[in-house]
């Protein structure tokens, strides 16, 4: 999800912004993932050498709490949702409905759909 921030054309880019925004006004973090975000988000960026993509998503990722990866998360196979767990929060905030779907009993699994239902693209 938080690639979306950074796309000018995505209909989530301006609330996924607004939710990062708040956040960082309240001087708390905005989520929590693991470390294996970097690659994932930055990977494409990377490879395409697209530097104001790269510059837009280190602030957005220095808003987060990104956990390393141990063998406890590890084992528990989905690093992201396992990381999300493992921490504790509340919600795991997710476009992957064909793997994380709602009958995850550990943490309410959340789609930007619900999230941003009630704000204007």
């Amino acid at each position: 999800m938080l690639i979306y921030a950074t796309s000018p054309s995505h209909q989530f880019r301006n609330p996924l912004r607004g939710l990062l925004e708040r956040a960082e006004q309240s001087r708390v973090m905005a989520g929590v993932g693991s470390v294996m975000l970097l690659p994932e988000v930055l990977s494409k960026p990377l490879r395409d050498d697209s530097a104001d993509e790269i510059d837009d998503l280190g602030p957005l990722l220095a808003l987060l709490d990104l956990r390393p990866v141990d063998a406890h998360v590890a084992r528990l196979a989905a690093v992201h949702l396992a990381t999300a767990v493992n921490a504790g929060a509340d919600r795991f905030i997710t476009n992957n409905r064909r793997d994380f779907r709602k009958s995850i009993a550990e943490i309410d699994i959340t789609y930007p759909d619900e999230l941003f239902a009630d704000e204007a693209p």
